[in-house]
């Protein structure tokens, strides 16, 4: 049989099994359906059922030559194939159709349309339904679509198919599309004064930036402090009242105060306030060459949206103040930072960023973030002479407790005394082995190795310092515990090599000795972050070295069907026993895209089950959680995750169950129905019995 009686042959097959072609169109968890076809991105197709992938095969051999499409489109009304391409699709958010190719499978007849040269060529609308949710701006074209949805711009989508279409329905409701994100038009002829003054506001504490960087430990009583920008001078005040001298300028404010060099200097949410692109960019720069230590860098991440009163002014928004807000997403806050001052800044919390002018200090302070909390052995036996010697080799111990590895006499004060009495430092600490337990002090070393690894291995995404530029502390803790930095880097390295793969992420997941485990994820209290598998930490920290984690955040989300980290932020963790989550900052690891959501004003927010997994054994409040979760699980309050996974799936859980909450305690009902509460007894011994049976 020739290859033209092959083509005929499968022409009539096709016509015969057309009906299972449309049966795997409609009933394909992936692809857009729309009345009369279905369409999949390309990089979609080998997802697709392999009766789909065998008929689009088919349909190329009809074809005179190679090509690349962006979408394959299935007819489900007869039997024909189309390609379609978008050269933007990625870049474009509402890309124009360029080519469209068509074969008819029946007959074999291929049929094309240009529309390069097109003044209305049809547009594309929710691009993420083409694509697997794995692809990596799946995440950026929903977030568009979720948008476009609740203004309304989607609805009667026959009237917005093409370009022009599409431009009317925009106008209309006066948006414009920068990039993949919505903004509302403002008039080039009618540029407005921006009032940056106003969005200084009157402090009564420090500002979060000058608060964190206080609590990291980069004040000490000799540090000087600027403030450049400081608005009405809350935190130069504040400060002052806490014993550090300072000053600062302000455009508005503070005029005449000369701009001088400080310790730390403070640009907190100035750059943001800037309309003008250059001035911007001198503020930032300015604030850097006053700079001797550290400088701290804030900036709005946030802005209010169209419906809260922003429209857009160059590459910012201005307010109902009359004040600009940059809108800075947080990446490219980083990117801005670093890119200016050709440094690497250093996220400590949403917004805000530290810059060292000292590559050792910024280095030790990136390793101090990944230091897991220890707690110096207790003494279990009693040896006459460690008692006679115990305050003498208390330092000692304290040492060997925070850093892993005994010191070498440079970093002992009393190390004239210990060698007195001792000879050497591992002689001292050999009497302390014998009245502690060695097991501890070997897991406080393995604990400080495991801390380095993960911060080696972060490093790897920017520039891995060299030796010679972290501090002399921390080269002898990885002399001492890894042998030499090239051992360490390798074992870093290695650590590396799992950490794209999300079935060794989940695996690790499912695996843990912390956490609550769920199909698709693990949640930790941020409490337990340091107790979990290394591979785990890095994984976090590949959002937090970027990101920064929320400093409100208490629990953290480790996803592993898909990249991607979750902060969320329970208020009430500790005091109510099913606390609402107030907000929730995604992370996207692919391209480090965040999205949020707040349920701060919502009557119906989800909330929290069985917090004692959540935590550590030796977290103050795990037993009454504990107990708690066992008493919920008795009654069958557990029983259905799907119904009790809001507010009111809980609240009607609870009713059903004739029961109420009194603080971390179930109790019955007083208004409960008595005969229901009968049916509930008996339901609770049925399923005691079942257990009891069962073992």
């Amino acid at each position: 049989m020739d290859s033209l009686e092959q083509v005929a042959f499968a022409s009539e097959a096709i016509e015969q099994q057309f009906a299972e072609i449309v049966a795997c169109c409609n009933q394909s968890a992936i692809g857009k359906r729309l009345l009369g076809a279905f369409y999949i991105h390309i990089s979609a197709l080998p997802n697709l059922d392999p009766t789909l992938q065998s008929y689009e095969q088919l349909a190329r051999r009809y074809l005179p030559q190679p090509i690349a499409p962006t979408l394959i489109k299935f007819s489900t009304a007869q039997p024909k194939l189309s390609y379609l391409f978008y050269p933007n699709f990625e870049t474009d958010a509402h890309p124009a159709l360029q080519q469209s190719i068509q074969v008819d499978l029946s007959t074999g007849q291929v049929s094309s349309r240009d529309y390069q040269d097109a003044d209305n060529p049809p547009v594309l609308h929710r691009k993420e339904t083409f694509l697997l949710p794995s692809h990596p701006h799946h995440s950026k074209f929903a977030e568009l679509t979720r948008q476009q949805v609740s203004l309304g711009l989607l609805n009667n989508s026959r009237e917005i198919g093409t370009r022009f279409g599409w431009q009317q329905r925009l106008n209309a409701h006066q948006i414009e599309l920068h990039g993949h994100r919505l903004a509302c038009p403002l008039r080039a002829d009618r540029p407005p004064k921006i009032d940056r003054h106003k969005a200084a506001l009157v402090r009564t504490a420090l500002s979060k930036p000058v608060r964190l960087a206080l609590e990291a430990g980069l004040f000490t009583p000799e540090t000087t402090f600027f403030d450049y920008g400081c608005g009405q001078g809350g935190d130069v005040q504040r400060m002052a009242e806490q014993g550090f001298s300072g000053s600062g300028w302000d455009p508005h404010y503070q005029p005449d105060t000369p701009c001088v060099s400080a310790d730390v200097i403070n640009l907190g949410y100035v750059i943001n306030v800037i309309e003008n692109p250059a001035e911007r960019r001198e503020a930032l720069i300015k604030a850097w060459a006053l700079t001797q230590k550290v400088l701290i860098v804030a900036a709005q991440v946030l802005v209010e949206d169209r419906i809260r009163g922003t429209v857009i002014y160059g590459d910012g928004v201005i307010t109902r103040r009359n004040t600009f807000q940059k809108n800075y997403e947080q990446e490219e806050l980083k990117g801005y930072i670093d890119q200016v001052l050709r440094v690497d800044a250093i996220p400590i919390a949403l917004g805000i960023y530290l810059v060292f002018r000292d590559e050792a200090q910024a280095q030790s302070f990136r390793a101090s973030r990944f230091r897991s909390r220890t707690t110096t052995p207790r003494v279990k036996a009693s040896v006459r002479r460690f008692e006679e010697y115990q305050e003498l080799l208390a330092p000692l111990m304290a040492f060997v407790s925070d850093r892993g590895r005994l010191p070498i006499a440079e970093e002992t004060q009393n190390f004239a005394s210990i060698q007195t009495e001792f000879g050497t430092l591992r002689k001292a600490f050999h009497l302390i082995l014998q009245a502690t337990n060695v097991q501890e002090w070997d897991a406080i070393a393995d604990k400080r190795r495991q801390d380095l690894l993960v911060y080696l291995a972060l490093s790897h995404f920017s520039r891995r310092p060299k030796l010679r530029e972290f501090s002399s502390v921390v080269q002898n803790d990885i002399k001492a515990l890894f042998g030499g930095y090239q051992q360490a880097c390798t074992a870093s390295d290695l650590i590396l090599l799992s950490l794209g793969n999300l079935e060794i992420i989940g695996a690790r997941c499912q695996n843990s000795a912390v956490g609550k485990k769920l199909p698709n994820s693990l949640w930790v209290h941020v409490s337990a972050i340091e107790a979990l598998d290394p591979l785990l930490r890095l994984y976090e920290g590949c959002a937090s070295r970027t990101i920064g984690r929320p400093e409100e955040a208490n629990v953290i989300k480790f996803h592993f069907r898909q990249p991607k980290i979750s902060y969320q932020v329970y208020p009430d963790f500790d005091a109510d026993p099913h606390p609402a989550l107030d907000t929730s900052m995604q992370v996207d690891l692919r391209d480090l895209h965040v999205s949020y959501r707040d349920y701060d004003h919502s009557d119906n927010p989800p909330v929290l089950h069985q917090k004692d997994l959540l935590v550590m054994t030796d977290y103050p409040l795990h037993e009454k959680f504990a107990k708690l979760s066992r008493q919920e699980a008795d009654w069958g309050l557990l029983d259905d995750w799907k119904q009790i996974g809001d507010r009111r799936g809980w609240q009607k859980c609870l009713e059903d169950h004739c029961a109420e909450l009194k603080g971390h305690r179930v109790v019955w009902r007083k208004d409960a129905d008595l005969y229901r509460v009968k049916l509930v007894q008996a339901a609770r011994r049925q399923k005691t019995e079942k257990v009891q049976d069962s073992d």
